[in-house]
């Protein structure tokens, strides 16, 4: 049996045009709580070549593992191959697909993202592929307008690039069709339209979803406490669920 006590891991996938610190807030909090927490790398190169790479993450966790994504990380994390560890999926301001849906299309759905209007020129890649990147001048309202202009001055600097095949990539069975699901994001988010945000949320049967008030799409960065409150919320759900099916009759 199980130890019911036991804290499950939470591992944090980043998404496009933001890198593994953009969770640090996130971590402090859950870390003062007693939480393990790996931010692993997101390589935001193809959908079944970022999902297996996070899979491969989660198979290696020893125990239970609360498993969170931001913006299209939560595409990743709905095409991780379940190793029997993950109790929850944490969707924060971010896509969660059903099979043949790309995140770039479910961008579109409803109206309101401004975000193709601030990518830079694309950077060619071999095989005809492009990386997709925000102008540095455009980011802070685009991506982090709740941030001081010094903070989105620097995840500007330091985001990462995303494959266009990955933005455009199709999903396969979605993952938040077996595990329970719980989403957060700002009303404010100028790259994923709350509607659709909201949408995705309902259609995932949503355990719990938190709507900020004025947080943008980067609502991990700016609203750490809580995020980090849904992912406890989420998380002791989990050890819940541990502790009933780890009784032996």
């Amino acid at each position: 049996m199980e130890n019911p006590t036991r804290k499950p891991t939470v591992v944090l996938v980043h998404g496009a045009f933001a890198e593994s610190a953009s969770w640090s807030g996130v971590i402090a909090e859950l870390q003062k709580r007693g939480y393990t927490t790996i931010a692993t790398p997101n390589p935001l190169r193809s959908v079944d070549g970022d999902a297996a790479t996070v899979s491969r993450v989660v198979a290696a966790v020893d125990g239970p593992v609360v498993l969170v994504g931001h913006s299209y990380g939560g595409q990743v994390i709905s095409n991780v191959q379940d190793s029997g560890n993950i109790n929850a999926l944490v969707y924060v301001a971010a896509f969660a697909p059903d099979e043949g849906e790309s995140g770039a299309a479910l961008a579109g759905k409803y109206p309101g993202s401004t975000l193709e209007q601030a990518l830079a020129q694309p950077i060619p890649l071999e095989g005809g592929d492009v990386d997709l990147w925000i102008r540095h001048d455009k980011f802070h309202a685009q991506f982090a307008a709740d941030m001081s202009e010094a903070e989105a001055a620097l995840m500007a600097a330091t985001q990462r690039h995303a494959a266009g095949s990955a933005l455009n990539g199709p999903s396969g069975e979605p993952l938040w069709k077996a595990i329970p699901s719980y989403f957060i994001y700002g009303d404010a988010d100028a790259c994923l339209p709350p509607q659709g945000l909201g949408w995705m949320a309902e259609r995932a049967d949503s355990k719990k979803t938190v709507v900020i008030p004025g947080a943008s799409h980067v609502v991990m960065a700016s609203n750490p406490a809580a995020v980090a409150n849904l992912i406890d919320e989420a998380a002791q759900s989990a050890d819940t669920l541990i502790h009933i099916e780890g009784i032996q009759p």
